[in-house]
């Protein structure tokens, strides 16, 4: 059995500490057993770790999201990078094209979907490993996972299975019903119906098999060259609905979606989090702040406070999730991202009236990684070391840097830092266009940059 892991989206629901580059999946608001902060993808992971599945997975992203997969859950984690967001079935085509073609998984084993981010205990995951069985015995299309519903829930899909069946191990899915009002959703649960958790397997040949009837390749690197002509639409749309035979398998234990505001602060283990105050007689009330400046929230119940460089937002915890629709008027660049080699976040930014900019920015280099060699056509830039001590190469030249000292960074000139201990500084952009594309990367790793540079006298 493989495993693809779906990791996408921007998490609006929960800006202004989620943006394109920090989904909600990485926001590292829970606790897992030893009490230390943890994100959704890292307690899905070590849930995972725990039953033994972990190692046949991958995980399918995006560009923007691969740094902070690699930063939270390893180097060794198989990512498959989507060139451009397509929507769920070109992600999984992709994917299943890997595992064929660069794995070379064989066509009768199992595939595995489900999203980085579902809040269930570990015993889920035992579950998944059913589906093997349940796609061998019944000899369906898809075999999907539907999770009891505790409420009559109007925010999820339901399954609904066929009831004159002999076998209570899995059931035929009868029909799908997307987000019913209230009273529907009481019909349903009277039906046995189950929450859609988007969970489900199939055997690969069944992708690969689609794949070869659109016209499209199977191998790895000529699908990726042609990723572009996959229709931009999701798995339900394209294989999902068109499937002759479903079935499910109920888990009846706890499961919960935290991709808004309400759900993910009733699973944060207390209500402050950061240099934050809330008075006694605020209840049911969070704060979240991510930010030096303190936070004092009085007198105000069932609400929301989240605090980032990105924003601020105040709600009430009822009228949270419109927070979506509000957000996606915004075209603002994300002030705070994580990197596989350190973080920085933005503190200032000046547009003059010829167009020039000026960006000032945080940086944060952990001890052992490094900036690729690189140079910039569009910006020049000033760098200030405030603390640890690093390498830092110029133009075929590596000098010692630290505390205090200053790096004058010319349009067009080759650079690169290496961090000896932990290494802050504060980097000032100026050019005419400061965009993260403007970037001409001549080597990427340390020792390259060593071999190629020579010392400083």
């Amino acid at each position: 059995m493989k495993l693809i892991l779906l990791s996408g989206g921007s998490g609006k629901r929960l800006w202004p500490l989620s943006n394109d580059a920090r989904s909600k999946q990485f926001l590292k608001v829970l606790k897992n057993e030893q009490g230390e902060p943890v994100s959704m993808v890292q307690r899905v992971w070590e849930q995972m770790e725990s039953v033994g599945i972990a190692h046949s997975s991958l995980v399918a992203t995006s560009k923007a999201q691969v740094d902070m997969i690699q930063r939270q859950l390893g180097q060794n984690v198989t990512t498959i990078v989507e060139p451009e967001r397509r929507d769920t079935f070109s992600a999984i085509a992709l994917a299943a094209s890997y595992l064929y073609s660069e794995e070379k998984t064989g066509l009768d084993e199992t595939i595995v979907v489900l999203p980085v981010d579902p809040h269930v205990e570990a015993d889920f995951f035992n579950k998944l490993k059913e589906l093997e069985q349940v796609l061998t015995e019944s000899n369906a299309d898809l075999a999907l996972i539907g999770v009891s519903p505790s409420f009559p829930s109007e925010k999820y899909g339901y399954i609904v299975p066929e009831t004159d069946q002999e076998t209570k191990f899995y059931s035929r899915v009868s029909y799908f019903r997307e987000k019913p009002n209230k009273t529907d959703a009481e019909r349903l649960m009277a039906q046995q119906a189950l929450w859609n958790c988007g969970v489900f397997a199939f055997k690969l040949d069944y992708i690969i098999s689609h794949l070869t009837q659109k016209g499209f390749p199977t191998k790895y690197e000529e699908l990726l060259h042609r990723y572009s002509e996959l229709p931009k639409i999701s798995f339900d749309y394209e294989v999902v609905e068109k499937a002759k035979h479903i079935v499910v398998l109920r888990y009846d234990g706890d499961w919960k979606d935290l991709g808004t505001w309400n759900t993910l602060t009733e699973e944060m283990p207390n209500g402050l989090l950061g240099n934050a105050i809330l008075s006694e007689d605020a209840h049911n009330t969070h704060v979240i702040n991510e930010l030096d400046i303190p936070v004092v929230v009085l007198g105000i119940s069932d609400a929301v406070v989240a605090v980032s460089p990105d924003g601020i937002l105040v709600t009430d915890k009822e009228s949270s999730p419109s927070i979506k629709e509000i957000v996606g008027k915004f075209d603002l660049r994300p002030m705070y991202e994580e990197r596989r080699w350190g973080w920085y976040r933005v503190l200032d930014r000046v547009v003059f009236e010829n167009g020039n900019e000026v960006l000032t920015k945080r940086l944060s280099l952990m001890a052992g990684k490094n900036f690729s060699y690189q140079y910039h056509n569009q910006r020049s830039e000033v760098w200030t070391i405030i603390s640890g001590e690093g390498l830092y190469a110029f133009e075929g030249v590596v000098y010692r840097v630290k505390p205090g000292d200053v790096l004058n960074i010319p349009v067009g000139s080759k650079h690169g830092l290496r961090a000896i201990t932990e290494l802050e500084f504060i980097e000032v952009q100026m050019g005419s266009n400061l965009v993260e594309e403007d970037i001409v990367r001549v080597f990427m790793t340390w020792e390259d940059v060593e071999e190629h540079c020579k010392w400083a006298e």
